[in-house]
């Protein structure tokens, strides 16, 4: 059975093919980014309605299958901006009806950690799951993926690009936060939001940003930024580790490709006598793959949907999805 899948929850427009053995026959995508400022939700779903012909394509070719063959079109439900879910979806709709074929919608967020299991070794992980607009820890306890800590305002990679316009950094910071990090050395004074176990990031930036203002190095502020954060993800994922009693960790999301962040969990599992798993880099940024995969888990566990049951949910949440699968 071949599954197609459609990503389109925020900036990047996605298309990968999957076989039900999790090979990955295809996996394209094209990011929108704007010329200034953050993310335009209309302009980002003009993005998408341009480009998601040419990648479906494109996957195709570069699977080697033909569009007859294609079992199952899948795509991503929510959470998301409403634009772009929207422009993905009709995609997915058009797609499954003019092939004949069953559609499935899905949850962006648990496609992350099904992808993570599906590449990695890891069998039952909790999972930090770090990007531009989600942060959630994550793990399957009776019957659901539940969420055992999660932002209280704005993801982790949102705060980074807001942070990055503020300090000049321009779009997309985080990669630029990460390499001027590394010349910092000196821990400047920084909220620690965590809220039993949740966090806040928003106080974060505003107080990195009134620092900048005092004179203090771009250096050093984007080491504190990055060291006071990922000691927050750090410490509620170890702390749902010992709440539910798991071994494994699993990172998804565009985040956790920051090698500071990478080794702060390494380090903590380590002392734990756990593990830590991390899918190659093109699995944890947002991808047509991690759709078409989980779609088709959720198809092969009995999950039909009619073209009603397709209506996109910005604020699709991650426990809301009954887990038949597993």
């Amino acid at each position: 059975m071949i599954c197609l899948g459609i990503e389109g929850t925020a900036h990047t427009c996605g298309v990968g093919i999957v076989d039900e053995d999790a090979n990955i026959l295809a996996n394209e995508l094209d990011m929108y980014r704007p010329e200034k400022g953050g993310i335009h939700p209309r302009e980002a779903a003009n993005h998408h309605s341009d480009v998601v012909v040419p990648l479906i394509r494109k996957a195709l070719d570069a699977a080697g299958v033909e569009m007859k063959e294609i079992d199952v079109v899948c795509f991503s439900q929510g959470p998301g901006l409403g634009p772009c879910l929207r422009t993905v979806a009709t995609a997915a709709r058009a797609l499954a009806v003019s092939l004949d074929r069953p559609i499935i919608g899905v949850n962006h967020c648990i496609s992350h950690l099904e992808i993570g299991v599906a590449k990695t070794d890891c069998t039952d992980p909790v999972l930090l799951y770090a990007s531009g607009g989600n942060t959630q820890i994550i793990s399957f306890a009776n019957g659901r993926y539940r969420i055992f800590g999660e932002t209280l305002d704005i993801g982790i990679g949102n705060m980074f690009d807001k942070l990055g316009r503020e300090l000049g950094l321009g779009y997309y910071a985080g990669p630029k936060i990460e390499k001027i990090a590394q010349e910092g050395s000196r821990l400047l004074d920084l909220p620690y939001s965590v809220k039993g176990m949740d966090m806040a990031f928003s106080g974060i930036m505003t107080a990195a940003v009134a620092h900048r203002a005092r004179g203090e190095s771009l250096e050093d502020i984007c080491f504190s930024v990055q060291e006071t954060c990922f000691a927050m993800l750090t410490e509620v994922t170890e702390r749902a580790m010992a709440h539910i009693e798991k071994g494994e960790v699993l990172l998804g999301g565009g985040v956790v490709q920051n090698k500071r962040l990478r080794a702060m969990v390494a380090r903590m599992t380590s002392d734990r006598g756990a593990e830590m798993f991390v899918p190659e880099s093109r699995l944890c940024i947002d991808n047509g793959a991690m759709i078409a995969w989980t779609g088709l888990l959720m198809h092969n566990a009995g999950v039909r949907m009619t073209i009603d049951d397709t209506k996109v949910d910005q604020r699709y949440r991650t426990d809301e999805v009954e887990v038949s699968w597993r």
